[in-house]
């Protein structure tokens, strides 16, 4: 094969995204986790290693299953103040 092309068959090509995350415990002491960037991806889990895998599952299997996936607008930020 010519130096010219590329075989992509041979080519391991891995993307990564970065995704805010939400993170609060529900009454039943469950950690929960919901993707602002992904509306309706949410996971939930016992422990927070736990969830942060589960999460990143749930991120894999929205961008899967979606056709397209809907990605809302970037994140801003927290913020808390005090009143």
């Amino acid at each position: 094969m010519s130096d010219r092309f590329i075989n992509i068959n041979n080519i391991l090509l891995s993307m990564t995204h970065k995704y805010t995350i939400v993170i609060e415990k529900d009454e039943e002491g469950w950690l929960v986790s919901d993707v602002i960037e992904l509306p309706g991806c949410h996971t939930q889990a016992k422990t927070m290693d736990q969830l942060l895998e589960r999460t990143k599952e749930a991120i894999q299997a929205y961008l899967e299953t979606e056709e397209k996936p809907m990605i809302s607008e970037k994140f801003i930020g927290v913020q808390q103040i005090e009143v």
